[in-house]
């Protein structure tokens, strides 16, 4: 059993990493196994699996924001078992293990093959640099078979049609009986198109032609002194065979595999050289091909995108209430054309307001569609219920069901009433809002539950204070609080959002927040948001 970490970052990329080392860290600095900088969801030194008495286990390294273990939040190192999930940041990483399988798919199976000291007489290794143009039109059928493949691949057709035409280009033009053809995806051959099935090739034959970007031919399997004893050759009557790399002018993107069993031909040399030529002018159409779809999607998905953005801004706040004996001011800036960060204001029957900051885990599209379905279930809370934690518990309970694997939603929400200053609120993981007091003193409004999406069955607590004139409550995402200018391990931090507020303790709420933007530019020294920006302030006249 070959054990290992499936991970799943927050735009729903995977990676595999096999444990060989006994401690595993995962964290934004450079010097963690599990490096993922750009996750301000994690800290700098987060976690680590590591190997204790023969066990493998997950402990938190005092993270900011936690680490939860099939969804509970671990406080000592946890004994880890196959399909145990954490989560961290906005990363789902899933531990277990496989057993190693001995195939790739039902089409082609790599096999061992006994080394030789030297290739035998009977094959023939060559090279892209060998196989020439002019070496492959040596006769008229080859000459004929490569004018067709340049006409036919000269059209524009869709990936999944340019694989199979490419075979049986091929095969038509060295006479072949069965063939394979696959591509790089990682690190692992995928077959895209084939003439037969149960294809079974040497790794040594694989492993020269994809590293060490040689075409081979083997004239006659009986007459090789390796291949005669191998009884998936013989089984298969496969009697003459050619492997050539799909090779672009830098890189080699798959493998073209061609057998026959006839006794009375075999393939030549010259046969080598012509399937060379086309798997390389091949090569070159499906990279072209990738690039013309990935084009393509890019610019439908901009196009979705700004719509998509449009739509956003519609459902965020065009300007905060006017309420008397408050003001109250919010901004937003996506770091993508749409984003998961979340800011809302409610008017209360009874004069109280309602004021909310959220930040759905993961950038652009996946957030921006979990914000709105935030967004839509809250405002029906709120109009029937106005206990802080009771609202919470109830919109992660209706949240969780349908939240994916690797998406979770830090979210904040107080109700004030103007008039009395009493301040409810409710903290479900997100940074901890700063309530600046007249004074100059800072508090932190902590204290609620976990992050919504993880566990249903959650439950929140509401928590008091009070503000008085002159104090100003600042709320914001992790966005403005983990920026960090390039090059540089230090953040923006809590500490400099109310040295920003404090400043300007004469200023307007809108100003505030102004002058934090401003600093905080100053701060990342002109450089792109790296996560969403958001930040509410309301200030008690």
């Amino acid at each position: 059993m070959a054990l290992e970490l499936n991970i799943k970052t927050q735009d729903g990329g995977t990676r595999t990493l096999p444990l060989h080392e006994a401690n595993v860290g995962v964290g934004r600095a450079t010097t963690n196994e599990l490096c993922y900088a750009d996750d301000f969801g994690l800290s700098r030194q987060h976690l680590v699996f590591e190997k204790v008495n023969g066990q493998w286990v997950c402990r938190d390294l005092g993270s900011k924001n936690g680490t939860m273990v099939n969804g509970f939040r671990i406080q000592t190192a946890t004994p880890l078992n196959q399909g145990d999930i954490v989560n961290a940041g906005h990363l789902q990483i899933t531990f277990g293990g496989h057993d190693e399988p001995d195939t790739l798919s039902q089409t082609v199976v790599f096999v061992e093959r006994a080394d030789v000291e030297s290739a035998p007489s009977n094959t023939v290794v060559s090279s892209l640099q060998d196989a020439s143009p002019a070496a492959s039109m040596s006769n008229d059928r080859h000459a004929a078979a490569l004018v067709r493949a340049g006409r036919e691949l000269a059209g524009h057709r869709p990936l999944s049609e340019l694989f199979q035409l490419i075979l049986d280009l091929s095969v038509e033009a060295v006479g072949g009986s069965r063939a394979v053809l696959m591509t790089l995806e990682g690190d692992n051959l995928v077959p895209k198109a084939n003439r037969g099935e149960g294809f079974r090739i040497s790794k040594t034959v694989r492993d020269q032609v994809i590293s060490d970007r040689n075409s081979l031919l083997v004239r006659d399997t009986t007459m090789d002194d390796v291949f005669k004893m191998q009884a998936s050759i013989v089984m298969q009557r496969v009697r003459s065979f050619m492997a050539v790399p799909l090779q672009t002018n830098e890189k080699v993107i798959g493998l073209l595999y061609i057998d026959m069993p006839d006794i009375t031909r075999e393939f030549s040399k010259e046969d080598l050289s012509l399937l060379t030529v086309m798997a390389n002018v091949a090569a070159i159409r499906i990279e072209h091909a990738r690039l013309n779809e990935v084009e393509q999607a890019e610019r439908m998905m901009a196009k979705e995108l700004s719509q998509a953005g449009e739509i956003q801004r519609g459902l965020l706040p065009s300007s905060a209430p006017s309420i008397a004996g408050m003001d109250i001011a919010g901004y937003n800036v996506p770091c993508r054309t749409v984003g998961g960060d979340y800011y809302d204001f409610f008017r209360l029957a009874d004069g109280k307001v309602v004021i909310v900051v959220g930040d759905v885990a993961g950038k652009g599209m996946p957030a921006a569609m979990l914000m709105s379905s935030l967004q839509a279930r809250l405002q029906i809370l709120v109009e029937t219920e106005e206990n802080p934690a009771r609202i919470v518990t109830r919109l992660n309970k209706s949240i969780a069901p349908n939240c994916p694997g690797n998406r979770f939603i830090t979210f904040f929400l107080m109700i004030i009433d103007p008039e009395t200053g009493d301040l409810r609120y409710c903290n479900a993981g997100h940074n901890p809002p700063l309530l600046v007091r007249a004074s100059g003193i800072t508090e932190k409004l902590e204290g609620g539950g976990i992050i919504l999406g993880i566990l249903p069955i959650a439950q929140y607590t509401e928590h008091a204070t009070k503000i008085y004139s002159g104090d100003t409550v600042v709320l914001y995402s992790d966005g403005i609080s983990e920026a960090m200018p390039t090059g540089i391990d230090e953040e923006f931090g809590e500490d400099r959002i109310g040295m920003s507020i404090l400043n300007r303790s004469s200023h307007s709420s809108g100003q505030m927040i102004d002058g934090v933007l401003q600093d905080l530019l100053l701060w990342c020294a002109g450089a792109p948001y790296a996560d969403d920006v958001t930040i509410v302030v309301t200030r008690k006249l």
